[in-house]
């Protein structure tokens, strides 16, 4: 209430506002600082968290572009974890790659080698949809794994080849003897590999504790093996006389140190 400058008597607030009722919420939660709402749901039955996070994702972009995803929770270790895993990725790829050149003492065999990497994941990812699998963290972690075991086939090959290399023969013959000799091993391993995570993918057809973590591991790993062990055969020997012809023998060293000490 307040007084009339001219007449000095009373005014009614009435006459300077309107008042409008309306509902509002009990409490305003916030995070960072900011209004925020907590959505919790749960997830049927055939459905991935990270299927589920990639649909609400896809529907606020259509209902709210404007508004801000935090993810907490198994969410948020999800998010985290995805993003990591590419790095760790990146890591064990490059970390492999030295390891070889500094026990082939060359940068070109570990590169032949590593050309099989792509295989394996293509045939990882061919499999998880064939057997109505989701990329998910347990299959990221087996494409990982799929680093180490499909580039140990074109090891065989061409660490043999250098080998026979050494004995003076060209390297045609080279590669065409380490082929036929390391042929056996290479499908003795690779079988037991695939043989190995069967019970893992057959398992599965049913419902189970933990039947998705099983069955993305089982068919990463199979899908991986099984097109990296057919084409490491036809790809790591012509990538290895199209890219190392021109290399040295990995003895090349000795012979000139040999060389050398024979002038003395």
């Amino acid at each position: 209430m307040g007084r009339s400058e001219t007449n000095g008597k009373l005014i009614s607030l009435a006459n300077l506002v309107s008042f409008k009722e309306e509902g509002s919420a009990k409490e305003l939660a916030r995070y960072n600082r900011q209004r925020a709402v907590t959505i919790s749901a749960n997830i049927s039955e055939g459905y991935t968290l990270t299927e589920a996070i990639k649909y609400f994702e896809n529907v606020m972009v259509d209902l709210a572009p404007e508004n801000q995803i935090t993810w907490k929770g198994k969410s948020e270790e999800i998010k985290e974890t995805s993003n990591e895993l590419f790095i760790i990725f990146a890591l064990a790829l490059l970390t492999a790659y030295l390891v070889m050149a500094a026990t082939f003492n060359s940068f070109v065999h570990p590169f032949v080698i590593i050309l099989t990497v792509p295989l394996a994941i293509f045939g990882g990812l061919v499999f998880i949809l064939f057997l109505n699998s989701s990329v998910n963290i347990f299959s990221q972690i087996a494409l990982i794994i799929l680093i180490g075991i499909s580039t140990k086939n074109s090891i065989l090959i061409v660490d043999y080849a250098n080998q026979i290399r050494s004995s003076g023969k060209t390297i045609e013959l080279a590669v065409k003897e380490a082929c036929a000799v390391r042929f056996r091993p290479i499908i003795m391993t690779s079988l037991s590999t695939m043989i190995a995570m069967m019970p893992l993918v057959i398992g599965n057809f049913g419902p189970g504790a933990g039947e998705g973590s099983r069955l993305a591991v089982g068919s990463t790993i199979l899908g991986g093996m099984i097109i990296s062990t057919f084409f490491t055969l036809y790809v790591t020997p012509s990538m290895y006389l199209a890219l190392a012809k021109n290399t040295k023998r990995i003895d090349i060293v000795d012979l000139e140190l040999k060389k050398e000490l024979s002038k003395k």
